[in-house]
């Protein structure tokens, strides 16, 4: 049996064209998740790998859909192959079952490791550098320093939270928050 596996690491990207090539290529089932690929437990693939049976296929679209962390990687690898089943990537030609198809993979799973370093590096200095230039990331503050003063006020002298979540069109969590 080919039985693929599709992983994104963030829920605004989308698995449509991991599953459209799954499907294509002749898996007949498919487990899916939207989860880091550092992520240590990873429920679908660990479902996916717990139904094995000996001669079953793995298929990812990509190497690095299955791990980014070398070790990881290996280590699914490892039970894959424990399983009695195949790991095969629709992207990456090698014959996994041989000495050098395994050796190249390694080398594609060490590549995807230090990509994934390279973007958090990246991300982390782009943020600093934008600090320095005042901008701060996240979401505004859905009240403002003179609201929030307000709102403690107008607490303290009996009026309840709900009454002034209504008035400022927050929730009652953020009012909360605020006091």
């Amino acid at each position: 049996m080919i039985i693929g596996y599709a992983r994104v690491s963030t829920d605004e990207q989308n698995l449509d064209a991991q599953l459209a090539a799954l499907k294509e290529a002749g898996a007949e089932k498919i487990f899916s998740e939207k989860i880091s690929g550092k992520a240590r437990h990873r429920p679908e693939l660990e479902k996916l790998i717990e139904q094995l049976r000996e001669g079953d296929i793995v298929l990812v679209w990509k190497l690095d859909r299955l791990a980014r962390r070398l070790m990881s990687a290996l280590q699914y690898v490892e039970r894959i192959d424990k399983a009695g089943g195949a790991l095969k990537s629709l992207t990456e030609p090698f014959d996994m079952s041989s000495p050098v198809g395994r050796a190249a993979s390694q080398m594609l799973f060490v590549l995807a490791e230090l990509e994934r370093q390279n973007i958090v590096d990246r991300t982390v200095a782009g943020l600093a550098e934008a600090r320095k230039q005042g901008r701060i990331g996240g979401r505004p503050p859905a009240l403002s320093k003179n609201q929030a003063t307000r709102i403690k006020k107008r607490h303290a002298a009996g009026e309840s939270i709900a009454s002034l979540a209504r008035e400022y069109g927050v929730s009652r969590a953020t009012v909360l928050r605020r006091l």
